[in-house]
């Protein structure tokens, strides 16, 4: 939990249960070694594939991705273990291996040692006599700067630490001390020299060599002779060394490993003399200043093992035994039984050792792990929380109580939550080893449930997400640590905070490590009231999705009355005012569905509670308030009127005033302006309609003009606050304003009031004009929400106001927003007034404005606005296509003989051509909508043109799983409508701005598909006749439209490249191609898009290959193009007509050929026009075309060719 469970840490990743619970349970599946046979062969082919660098890296590679495969399940490697290292030390032992093969098998030993882990891997190591001096030998021809071989540095280290545990002193290796005339270095003084070299280097052979001093200074014959000087010098080395510079951090870090290994393995007696030296050192380098984390855990772990050998080696007697601690003789005995196993503390006992000294360093090591546990960093803190622990376990009892003591003034609010944390896990540590005795839980259960719901604010987040984990891992502790019987009178406290913990926490790994500490108690202590049931409901994969913790399984764990009100409890003190706005809203929510578990609480303790939080000064609380009075009055008059009671049954007049006066007082203290305003408004306007909605006795009262107020205000006012909160305004004054209406303005005979009728409306109806886009969002979308009564009389007025706003002028083209609002709210008019073909058409959807009411559809599915965030109409569109959906079917269930034939062709030949455009999400849209409409059977919608072929195509089965998202299933069907002459042309004109699109997939999938179809009708004239005539049609009606216009032209190009049209080449002059010319001509003319230039040249190239006099006109406008402005459009055209001239070889000449190809390959065609101009001239007179000429242009007083040439 605090450590071990940070799966869900950092983010509230809230997915599914079936998706977490397939990510843990594909975890941990391995059973056995299964790789050892591949991993023997590549062991036993590493002296064939050293030399080869690439073998070498592969071989490498899959070494490391089978070993990898065991990081979670190591212990499968153990029986394993033995055999790889004999293997790979074989290579090393031989003295024919050539360097690089001898650190190749270093390099694998390094990487099986980090996946086990060095301390199961070093005794495994041959340590006989023998292996020393080739080990010392090999170590001694490291260069300890070669970055490429640390492996084998640190494997030599790490053998070398267990070859010098042989029981002989090394004197006795020593032999001949004078060597070539030189006295021979002794054996001992070899090694702490490699050894001492090795701690100063910056990289992992430092942990090594820290491991091999711990092995070496401890032997006895070291000990006598070379402890002293070794410890002096590396007292010397950290007190010369500064952790500001890089090699003052390197060399710290090892003197540091080294003292903290040593203190480790050493024999008491043997460090105690130099401990408070070197505590004294250690003191002088101040290392709680440096930056370095590293530096500050070795320092913490040095501190603990000083302070242990400072303290006798005993087990203190005082400390708590539970007695029987096995899991399953605690399901096999009696729970009685259980509970009288228990050895009780022997408070009086007198002890047998002799009572002696505490050396008073220990205040100085305590006092220093108390402060790491306040450090920044959580290594640090968990560091200094084992050594209390393990510290004060040696401890006499009063001392320990001291200790104790001062570990709980860290849970002090004038404290970080970095001490918070550091406290929780010390608590845990102490827990765990029975120094925290019964007497004491009674300081220490308060402090925890504090740290299991703290959070303090730090600007716009909070920190404390790591206390209330830490404090978790507390409770997980204790469960394992204390007996039933103990714990007994804190039970429904922990129970109620770990439930609450677990299900309202906002952060996922605190939930589910409050979950894993109510399971172990459940278990371990049997006394948590409803645990099982509660288990199996907040269990760690349940607990995973935030909103149905709150919403679902809160309300189940509330059925228990013991949970019931401290959940709710907690909910109005600790999340209402939270600073996640998310939070404060699903809080309210889960107080509205707990509110039947406790109505008369709510009505009386908890709803005056919040009534003058909702009026208060703090912003985030006054919103939560304001919320949950909502939502808590919602519930308990739907209670009310569940049970046939009075609406008001649960409520005083006190309440009642207090909800009516918040709008007042908020109002009169001007909260609803600025950045405060922004939460105030939508939590008031969710007041209103919980209010409305509920049926609260206010009609009549003036209160109700307020409310009206706020929600034109709120819809005014959309223009002035942040983008963020605009929808969320928008939405939360429609919805009340809706609830509003059908509450307080109809009168007992079901009609509005006229003049309040005649206000509003006109009102709205005049907003709609408002020269602020948002203003007209707002109003929009209110008249969209009016109830019938209101609209009786004023239909027309509203659909005219209406498709005003729809319609595109200068002056609002941007306003894609108001337009969409616009539309969405038409369907939504209509839906509310209904259908009725002979009524008026100022009460209902009647034959007089059907016509008017798709016309104001229909246009919107033709907005194509682009702006500065990209395609704007794209919003327009969708609207306008999920409405025409919605009034389509409200006509055919209603009356179907209003929709005519000549609508209903025109809105499925617009929904063919959507679900063949480029964007994935619009074209998914419109297949969606086009595919509901042709399959509703309700009845069916009449006047479809060609529905038979349509489902044939759409098979009614494949309605649903159709994935119109993709290209790739989309394309191959939506080109088959081209076949349908209905649909030709409004798919050819979707399907051009796809294949001349720049998306790649939807590019490949959709040429691919007309490909496809343009082969099937190649052998059919008429069709492509049809086909030929349509596309044609097409450019012309998009002529400049460069929408349109530049992929078609892409488009044009790929189709002529792939042969699409054939059968016409044959031809001389076919007017298809003589009518493609013109209109390529007249688009690209004055054109300064190098886009469309660029496909434009592809389009004349592939017009070289029609018989007749095209080929004079298409290679005159080449020409002209290879004399453009432009110098880009001169080199792609003289690139593309090179390849054209390859590629029909009987345009030109053969004479002729290779002097074009070479005036068109080697001129650089970047250079000044003059120069560009002659070789252009050139090349007209080797291919017999006209020159162009030069004409005027008297207004700019210079000489321009005719077409730019």
């Amino acid at each position: 939990m605090a450590l071990g469970e940070m799966d869900g840490a950092g983010s509230e990743a809230e997915e599914g249960k079936q998706q977490e619970a397939g990510v843990v349970t594909t975890r941990n599946i391995l059973e056995s070694f299964t790789e050892s046979r591949e991993v023997r062969g590549l062991i036993g082919n590493l002296k064939g594939v050293f030399g080869d660098l690439v073998a070498r890296e592969m071989t490498m590679e899959k070494f490391i991705g089978i070993m990898d495969k065991y990081q979670e399940q190591p212990h499968l490697l153990d029986r394993h273990l033995e055999w790889m290292m004999n293997s790979l030390l074989d290579i090393v032992r031989d003295t024919g291996s050539p360097p690089p093969l001898v650190h190749l098998a270093f390099k694998f030993l390094y990487i099986i040692t980090k996946v086990r882990g060095y301390k199961l891997f070093l005794p495994l190591f041959p340590h006989e006599v023998g292996d020393l001096q080739p080990v010392l030998d090999m170590l001694v021809e490291q260069n300890p700067k070669d970055s490429e071989t640390w492996e084998t540095r640190y494997m030599l280290l790490l053998w070398l630490s267990m070859i010098c545990l042989i029981p002989f002193d090394l004197a006795r290796f020593d032999g001949n001390t004078l060597e070539e005339g030189h006295a021979r270095m002794p054996t001992m003084d070899r090694i702490l020299k490699i050894a001492k070299c090795y701690l100063v280097v910056s990289d992992k052979a430092r942990d090594a060599a820290a491991v091999l001093v711990s092995k070496f200074i401890v032997r006895p014959d070291v000990r006598q002779k070379r402890m002293a000087d070794f410890l002096d010098w590396t007292l010397s080395m950290l007190s010369k060394s500064s952790f500001q510079t890089m090699e003052g951090t390197v060399v710290v870090n090892g003197m540091l490993q080294a003292l903290a290994q040593l203190f480790k393995h050493g024999k008491r007696e043997d460090c105690l003399p130099y401990a408070a030296t070197v505590l004294e050192c250690l003191d002088n380098c101040k290392l709680s200043e440096s930056n370095q984390m590293v530096l500050r855990k070795l320092g913490m772990k040095l501190v603990q093992r000083l302070g242990m050998t400072f303290v006798k080696p005993k087990v203190a007697k005082w400390r708590y035994q539970r007695g029987c601690r096995s899991l399953a003789a605690n399901l096999q005995a009696q729970g009685s039984a259980v509970q009288n196993q228990m050895i009780t503390v022997a408070v009086n006992e007198t002890d047998d050792e002799e009572e002696y000294d505490i050396p008073g360093e220990i205040e100085n090591v305590v006092e220093q792990l108390l402060v790491g546990l306040k450090d920044k960093d959580t290594i640090v803190r968990w560091s200094a929380a084992k050594g209390i622990g393990r510290i004060t376990g040696r401890l006499p009892k009063e001392l320990a109580d001291d200790v104790i003591g001062s570990l709980l003034d860290c849970f002090s609010f004038q404290e970080t939550d970095n001490a918070w944390h550091g406290g929780c896990l010390a608590l845990a540590e102490l827990g765990r080893r029975g120094l925290l005795l019964p007497s004491r839980i009674s300081d220490v259960v308060p402090v925890i449930l504090k740290a299991l719901t703290y959070d303090e604010k730090r600007g716009a987040c909070s920190v404390g997400s790591n206390v209330r984990d830490a404090a978790c891992y507390v409770c997980w502790a204790f469960a394992r640590a204390y007996d039933p019987a103990e714990l007994i009178p804190f039970i429904n406290h922990i129970s109620s905070a770990l439930v609450i913990a677990a299900v309202f926490d906002r952060d996922v790994n605190c939930r589910r490590a409050a979950s894993a500490a109510f399971q172990e108690n459940v278990g371990r202590q049997g006394t948590f009231p409803h645990g099982i049931d509660i288990l199996t409901a907040a269990d760690y994969f349940a607990v995973g999705n935030r909103v149905n913790c709150y919403l679902t399984i809160s309300v189940y764990i509330a059925g228990f009355p013991e949970y019931t009100q401290p959940m709710i409890d907690h909910l109005v003190n600790m999340k209402i005012n939270h600073w996640d706005s998310v939070i404060r809203e699903l809080s309210t929510k889960a107080l509205h569905n707990l509110t039947p578990r406790a109505p008369e609480y709510m009505a009386n303790v908890v709803l005056p509670r919040l009534l003058p939080l909702s009026v208060g000064t703090d912003l985030h609380t006054r919103h939560g308030a304001i919320l949950a009075c909502a939502e808590i009055t919602h519930a308990l008059c739907k209670l009310a009127e569940e049970n046939n009671r009075s609406i008001t049954y649960y409520f005083n007049e006190k309440s009642l005033e207090g909800l009516k006066q918040i709008h007042q007082e908020l109002c009169s203290r001007q909260l609803y302006r600025g950045l405060g305003g922004e939460l105030m408004r939508p939590a008031v306007c969710t007041l209103i309609e919980k209010l409305s909605l509920s049926k609260m006795p206010f009609r009549g009262d003036p209160i109700i003009g307020g409310w009206q107020w706020l929600i034109n205000d709120s819809l005014r006012s959309l223009p002035l606050v942040s983008s963020a909160a605009r929808q969320h305004i928008k939405e939360s004054a429609v919805s009340a304003l809706a609830a509003l209406c059908n509450e307080y303005y109809i009168n007992e005979k079901g009609e509005a009031d006229p003049p309040l009728q005649d206000e509003l409306v006109t009102q709205y109806v005049s907003e709609l004009q408002n020269t602020e886009e948002m203003i007209r969002c707002g109003f929009s979308r209110a008249l969209g929400a009016l109830p019938r009564f209101l609209l009786k009389g004023r239909l027309q007025q509203v659909l005219e106001g209406l498709k005003k706003v729809t319609l595109i002028s200068p002056a609002d083209v941007s306003f894609a927003e108001s337009r969409r609002d616009a539309l969405i709210a038409v369907a939504k008019v209509c839906q509310t007034v209904g259908v009725n073909g002979e009524g008026s058409q100022e009460e209902h959807v009647c034959k007089d404005n059907v016509t008017q009411i798709y016309a104001t559809l229909l246009s919107g599915v033709t907005d194509y606005t682009t702006d500065s965030r990209g395609d704007v109409g794209g919003w327009v569109r969708e609207a306008a296509m999920t409405s025409l959906m919605e009034v389509t079917l409200l006509l055919v269930q209603n009356e179907a003989e209003l929709i005519n034939a000549n609508i209903c062709k025109q809105m499925m030949c617009w929904l063919a051509q959507q679900s063949a455009e480029k964007i994935d999400k619009f074209r998914a849209h419109a297949g969606s909508v086009f595919l509901t409409l042709l399959h509703f059977d309700h009845p069916p919608v009449p006047h479809i043109p060609h529905r038979e072929e349509l489902e044939r195509i759409f098979p009614r089965s494949e309605k649903e799983t159709l994935n119109w998202n993709a290209a790739s299933a989309a394309f191959p069907r939506i080109t088959q409508l081209l076949g349908l002459p209905t649909y030709q042309y409004y798919v050819l004109l979707g399907l051009s701005v796809s294949v001349g699109g720049l998306t790649e997939t939807t590019l490949r999938y959709s040429a691919q598909s007309l490909f496809d179809y343009m082969k099937k009708i190649q052998s059919d004239s008429s069709a492509m006749e049809s086909f030929c005539e349509t596309l044609l049609k097409v450019f012309e009606d998009n002529l400049r439209n460069d929408r349109v216009s530049v992929p078609l032209l892409t488009m044009l190009d790929q189709m002529l490249a792939n042969g699409c049209f054939d059968i016409f080449t044959m031809q001389e002059n076919h007017p298809f191609s003589v009518k493609l010319l013109t209109l390529c001509k007249e688009e690209i003319k004055r054109s300064k898009d190098i886009r469309k230039l660029r496909s434009s040249i592809g389009v004349f190239c592939g017009l070289i290959q029609f018989q007749g006099d095209m080929r004079e006109k298409v290679l005159f406008q080449l020409f002209l193009l290879l004399c453009h402005p432009f110098p880009i459009i001169r080199k792609t055209t003289a690139s593309q007509v090179y390849e054209m001239l390859i590629t029909y070889s009987d345009v030109a000449d053969p004479a002729i050929m290779d002097e074009v190809m070479t005036i068109l390959s080697d001129t650089n065609w970047e250079a000044e026009l003059p120069t560009v101009r002659e070789k252009r001239n050139h090349l007209c007179d080797l291919m017999k075309v006209p020159k162009p000429q030069l004409v005027s242009k008297v207004k700019y007083g210079n000489l321009l060719p005719r077409g730019g040439g």
